[in-house]
């Protein structure tokens, strides 16, 4: 049964509130996600909200009837709420008019198949939550299995980066691990690591890429360590024929992957 709420001291709209913080998402195991067409590609992807807010005054749409059915179906809550209520609970001033709590999911590397998909992409240190989101993006884009992240990167469970993706992060893998245990499991099978550099780096248009491929991209200021530069088994060079010395993180990723996807397709 839908329920509607009014007041900011309900319980539920507090701990959906409390999910903009990474210490409670955290702690709950739960996150946040706003935009029918997000919520309706982690419907489709086989995850389904545990709560589900709308927005009281909302246009009528066919998907949101299926959402809302699905949730109640799942046993879940379905919420409708003052607009102005939903937007102190997602943060933002013009929310979206559904939003919906989600359990996280394992991010261990041993729910990744690296045969499921030739390509692969992996981020370390990536600290700004919309490169991240755009890395979930691009990774759908090109087809690729999913998204590593190493070391101490964004969490890409914040409201920021899930939106960012908008909705990749329900149709990609996801793992999360320190260098050293990622280099060895990568180690442990096939696998090509791939990175921008300019040590040793050939041209990244023609590069010899082999599935399949995992494409590294570093910190957004720093860029990679180099003894995990010196650890890929490719290291490619994108001409800066501008003052530009570097490209941002999350673009160098999509370039190289199209770039591996072309030479895959070729």
């Amino acid at each position: 049964m839908r329920k509607t709420i009014t007041g900011f001291s309900n319980p539920t709209v507090k701990f959906v509130r409390s999910l903009r913080d990474k210490k409670h998402r955290k702690r709950e195991q739960r996150f946040l996600a706003e935009g029918l067409r997000l919520l309706t590609d982690a419907r489709e992807g086989g995850r389904v909200p545990e709560i589900l807010l709308m927005a009281q005054g909302r246009e009528p749409h066919p998907l949101l009837d299926v959402l809302e059915q699905t949730v109640a179906a799942a046993g879940g809550d379905v919420l409708e709420l003052p607009e102005d209520l939903l937007a102190k609970v997602t943060g933002k001033d013009n929310p979206q008019a559904v939003a919906g709590v989600f359990a996280e999911w394992d991010t261990g590397l041993a729910t990744i198949d690296r045969h499921a998909a030739p390509i692969w992409l992996v981020a370390q240190a990536m600290r700004d939550p919309g490169n991240l989101g755009t890395m979930l993006r691009t990774a759908d884009a090109v087809g690729a299995g999913g998204l590593i992240l190493l070391d101490d990167c964004a969490d890409p469970f914040s409201v920021e980066a899930v939106r960012a993706s908008m909705g990749a992060i329900f149709t990609q893998r996801l793992a999360q691990a320190r260098w050293d245990d990622f280099i060895g499991w990568l180690r442990a099978g096939e696998g090509q690591l791939v990175a921008a550099s300019l040590r040793e780096a050939v041209p990244y248009r023609g590069a010899p890429y082999a599935a399949p491929c995992f494409v590294m991209v570093g910190n957004e200021s720093r860029g990679l360590p180099e003894d995990y530069e010196m650890a890929c088994d490719l290291r490619v060079t994108m001409p800066m024929k501008g003052r530009a010395d570097s490209l941002n993180a999350a673009v160098a990723g999509a370039v190289l992957a199209y770039e591996v996807l072309a030479s895959f397709e070729g």
